[in-house]
């Protein structure tokens, strides 16, 4: 049986999370005193230092994930920090970096609304760099799902040429960025004339205003169609998209930021002939150790962009970023750093989290 590692300094026996005590609003978050997560066998326990608020945890928190949540939750589906444990045999140390993701992380069992967070060793991504918390701690998820959909949904190659349809999301800004440092040549969409230079500062040489339709947009500019296309508005506009690729191009679906994962009497026929169609959603080990020391590098170096909308401090903004995040007005990932100075262990209480005065959320 393998053997745990620890840090010096043991674990204290209580943590501060932020938990969903029931589906709902806002005011379903509250921020509790729980115990620190036990770490099991094949496990990583980890000492949390930032994470990502994203789509899927505004809608665990609103009751609308599928039958895997339970509540009370501390949701979370990605976060960045040091491992506090470790079995002797994982090949991780404590107070090594590393980033974590996915895999029912936030849904079937607690995430990284925390300071602490237990895993499974396969879901840990060791690195090493110097860049801050809040740069780190907005990658791991739309990192590896746009790295993943680039190279295991598309297979993208130096030379080619890209389109991404939902480009100002966060996942579609780091794919072009990543896009452009494969050495592709990028086209992406907005919604708003406005959000065109958003697109251009992430590498995009084509913007397009996506006004429901784009492949006679896109056929003007390359008669042949694209070589492969990042499918993220979803099924409402695939038939369009399928339209803008050259045949043997393939268009990846990931996403459905329009919230049509489905489409009623779905004919293969609707496919143009000689065009693939493929998905992707996979899971930390697709983006492999040396992958995401590589983009790291290329961030500190300068030719990749992070989409970073805001950074909040502490567990007591988390209600802020969830409701940015739900309004869609800043475009960019929301990040929450988990400052040293964040007290650890206090008596057990549960508290509400605050809001800002004023504020408005979309409804949808």
């Amino acid at each position: 049986m393998s053997q745990p590692t620890a840090v010096g300094e043991a674990a204290p026996a209580t943590m501060r999370a932020v938990v969903v005590t029931r589906p709902g609003g806002l005011d379903a978050l509250e921020i509790q005193d729980v115990p620190v997560p036990a770490r099991k066998p094949g496990w990583v326990r980890v000492r949390v230092k930032a994470f990502g608020v994203n789509e899927s945890e505004v809608t665990t928190r609103k009751g609308e994930s599928d039958a895997e949540v339970s509540y009370p939750r501390v949701p979370g589906i990605e976060g960045v920090g040091v491992v506090d444990e470790a079995d002797e045999d994982s090949g991780l140390r404590p107070g090594q970096q590393v980033a974590t993701m996915m895999g029912g992380m936030g849904r079937s069992y607690d995430g990284t609304y925390a300071q602490y967070v237990s895993v499974p060793a396969g879901q840990v991504i060791p690195f090493e760099s110097g860049l801050p918390w809040e740069v780190v701690g907005a990658l791991p998820e739309m990192f590896q799902t746009a790295y993943g959909s680039l190279t295991t949904g598309l297979d993208l190659k130096a030379g080619q040429t890209l389109l991404i349809r939902g480009g100002t999301s966060t996942v579609g800004l780091s794919a072009a960025t990543i896009a452009k440092d494969l050495g592709a040549t990028v086209l992406s969409t907005t919604r708003s004339p406005g959000r065109a230079g958003e697109l251009r500062a992430a590498g995009v040489d084509h913007p397009f205003v996506d006004s429901g339709t784009i492949a006679d947009q896109v056929r003007e500019l390359m008669p042949e169609g694209v070589d492969a296309v990042l499918e993220l508005v979803g099924c409402s506009v695939l038939a369009d998209t399928l339209r803008t690729v050259r045949r043997h191009g393939t268009v990846c679906f990931t996403g459905a930021l329009a919230g049509q994962w489905t489409i009623p009497d779905f004919s293969p026929f609707m496919i143009p002939g000689g065009v693939r169609l493929t998905s992707y959603g996979g899971q930390a080990a697709d983006l492999p150790a040396d992958v995401f020391a590589h983009q790291l590098q290329a961030i500190a170096a300068g030719r990749l962009n992070v989409p970073v909308a805001k950074v909040y401090h502490g567990l007591e903004q988390v209600r802020d970023a969830q409701a940015d995040v739900e309004s869609g007005t800043t475009p960019g990932k929301h990040v929450v750093v988990l400052d040293d100075r964040d007290p650890g262990n206090r008596e057990t209480t549960t508290k509400p989290l605050p809001m800002r005065e004023g504020r408005q959320r979309k409804r949808r």
